[in-house]
């Protein structure tokens, strides 16, 4: 199953449920046996008057969750060419349903998020009400490279950043360090890699009868004190007013352009993000434009029904199963996109990508009204 849990009682007879990814292989990317396991025991737990707060975090030293496990829906992909494969239609909506559930968790929801924090691993830490990230920690949305699209609740995340970074971090898949998940409420809280097993134990000593959100939020603060120190450099936040000016555009072929202009630029960090945008998929890119304009007017739950229904047309076409063979199975790193220019993709293509592929109710309508 990939996944550990276990419940640790405190000094008062309290329960902490924490919640293991154990797929230290694949960086513990998320497959849909684990995403309906943990969604489960989430459900359990919450029902459970003993289980006073929940902890999500990853096994090994490298990564939290680098996302999802998307070998086997491009597999699936292949054999049902132009359709939507059964098992996407499952998967996405499980993983949308968690993510939501995340959101809208009736207890303290902790999330560890250490090391590669990256697509559908950081739709599990934008869920999580106390976000932590480390000195490790590299969040990113990277599906430019793969032909899909920024998902797991990015429409939402994404496009309340300000200025125009969530357009940019979007469009250039650019990694993000623990201060800027700070910087740009990402991420609640920073503490050590080495301080988990401290902030279990600090868990385990709270009274968890009266004043309980006081008593986190001073064990958080006490640790966070001793981390401060350890923090890296900001990033993202500094380039701020630069790339606003940037991606001062009308329409995402402009945007394309002046962000691809930079991949010669002497600041490395832009150039290197610059690089990426350009070897990435255009028709992601009209996507990334597309979803944070919709974004911006829609519920939480209303930016889940909207990227199911984009992930299942995303299956439909050909550029995420290209993307996804060039990166992770054959990894040729050489893409051949169906649309490899920007400015030929048709419209109707993108506005496509918007419209349902099922008869009847959408799967996830219940949502609204949660």
């Amino acid at each position: 199953m990939n996944l550990h849990f276990e419940e640790l009682t405190g000094t008062d007879g309290a329960r902490i449920g924490i919640a293991s990814l154990d797929a230290e292989k694949t960086l513990n990317a998320l497959s849909l046996p684990m995403i309906r396991a943990l969604s489960d025991q989430l459900e359990v737990w919450a029902k459970e008057p003993q289980i006073v707060c929940v902890l999500l975090r990853g096994h090994g030293a490298k990564a939290f969750c680098a996302g999802g496990e998307v070998r086997s829906l491009v597999e699936a992909c292949r054999t049902h060419p132009g359709e939507v494969p059964p098992l996407a239609a499952q998967f996405f909506a499980a993983e949308y349903r968690l993510d939501f559930r995340l959101h809208t968790y009736p207890k303290p929801l902790i999330c560890w998020g250490h090391g590669y924090v990256l697509g559908g691993g950081l739709g599990l830490l934008q869920g999580a009400n106390i976000r932590i990230v480390t000195p490790s920690s590299r969040l990113a949305m990277p599906e430019i490279s793969i032909g899909l699209y920024p998902d797991v609740g990015a429409s939402w995340f994404l496009s309340r950043l300000p200025g125009k970074l969530g357009l940019f971090l979007g469009l250039s898949g650019a990694q993000m360090n623990g201060r800027d998940a700070i910087d740009l409420d990402l991420a609640d809280r920073f503490l050590l890699d080495e301080q988990q097993e401290e902030l279990i134990e600090g868990l385990l000593q709270l009274n968890w009868q009266e004043q309980t959100p006081m008593q986190l939020n001073s064990l958080l603060k006490a640790l966070q004190q001793e981390a401060v120190g350890q923090m890296p450099e900001a990033q993202w936040l500094p380039r701020r007013q630069q790339i606003d000016e940037w991606l001062d555009v009308s329409d995402v072929r402009s945007a394309w352009r002046a962000i691809s202009l930079l991949r010669d630029h002497r600041d490395l960090l832009l150039a290197r993000a610059a690089k990426t945008l350009h070897e990435g998929c255009p028709l992601t890119a009209h996507l990334v434009w597309e979803q944070i304009q919709r974004a911006r007017h829609l519920s939480l739950a209303e930016v889940f029904q909207m990227e199911y229904t984009m992930s299942l047309n995303c299956c439909r076409h050909p550029e995420f199963s290209e993307g996804v063979r060039a990166r992770l199975i054959d990894k040729d790193q050489k893409p051949h996109w169906h649309w490899p220019d920007i400015n030929t993709i048709p419209e109707a293509v993108v506005q496509a990508h918007f419209h349902k592929v099922w008869e009847g109710r959408h799967p996830l309508a219940d949502l609204s009204g949660y």
